[in-house]
């Protein structure tokens, strides 16, 4: 029942999403008002995900081996910089298309790595197909693009300063969840 409610979050997260691009014009009438329900929708998502997550039975489908902690840790650090305004206003993420899709899938590889129950295989596994094809979807919509005004190293070091601090918090609000994720 949980794995199901999981996977209908996940559902709901993509469909979301990519409503935009698979209605147009159904989106488009909506205007303003529709922000709304898309919200509500994610949010509604996210609950089902975390329930579903949380009450899933566990069942390895592989162990992860130790290193695998401190891996994870670096890439979650490297994908909360990238979802950051860095690369809007920053310069090292300038000229990359979909840094937040690809900092999105970085941290849901970042915890396929550490956790080889099938609930977080299906979880980060879905999520991390979502950012894929989301960011394909778009490429088609919109294939051509153009990056922004070219920021500055030091908006990127103070992203990545709060990067680090957010991360921290990231990492308490897992202990308190039940998670030690600094090995």
């Amino acid at each position: 029942m949980y794995l199901i409610l999981m996977i209908l979050g996940i559902a709901l997260w993509a469909g979301a999403h990519l409503f935009k691009r698979a209605a147009p014009a159904a989106r488009a009438n909506m205007g303003d008002k529709g922000r709304g329900p898309i919200a509500l929708a994610l949010l509604a998502s996210i609950v089902l995900m975390v329930i579903g997550f949380r009450g899933a039975e566990v069942g390895q489908v592989w162990y992860p081996p130790v290193w695998a902690t401190h891996v994870n840790n670096l890439l979650v650090l490297i994908a909360i910089f990238m979802m950051s305004p860095a690369p809007r206003k920053g310069k090292l993420l300038n000229n990359m298309r979909h840094p937040m899709l690809t900092g999105f899938g970085l941290w849901a590889v970042a915890h396929l790595l550490v956790n080889g129950d099938l609930a977080s295989v299906i979880l980060f596994g879905g999520l991390l197909i979502w950012a894929i094809v989301e960011v394909v979807v778009i490429n088609r919509a919109e294939p051509r693009w153009h990056p922004t005004q070219t920021g500055t190293y030091a908006k990127d070091g103070m992203f990545l300063v709060a990067s680090v601090i957010l991360m921290g918090v990231i990492g308490y609000i897992h202990f308190w969840l039940g998670y030690w994720p600094f090995g």
